[in-house]
């Protein structure tokens, strides 16, 4: 394991934001949903494509909050352009679990 300093840390933007629509990643090589995510008013909606198929429909996850690293560049999966990325844990099989806050917080939210 590599330690880095607290400044590392701090130069990745972790937020919490809630899932306003969700929806089958059309022509994905790996099945994946598109998440539009409602950050706040400071960063606003942003897209994410997450390979959440596993352990989540479309359906369930709307109306979630989820967390996500919002300042990486922009990532084109196929024909869709992801701008944040949405955190999860890999289960015992490898499929991804979401890391989430235990109690409703104000979209936008900061992870420190």
């Amino acid at each position: 394991m590599t330690t880095i300093a607290y400044d590392d840390f701090a130069k990745v933007d972790i937020r919490v934001g809630t899932v306003r629509a969700a929806r089958p990643l059309d022509g994905a090589r790996k099945p994946a949903i598109v998440l539009e995510i409602d950050f706040g008013p400071e960063i606003g909606i942003k897209k994410s494509s997450a390979q959440l198929t596993t352990h989540y429909s479309p359906e369930s996850l709307v109306g979630r909050q989820v967390a996500a690293v919002v300042n990486f560049p922009p990532r084109q999966i196929g024909k869709f352009m992801s701008q944040v990325l949405t955190l999860g844990f890999p289960d015992d099989g490898g499929s991804v679990v979401l890391i989430v806050p235990d109690k409703p917080v104000p979209n936008g939210g900061r992870l420190f």
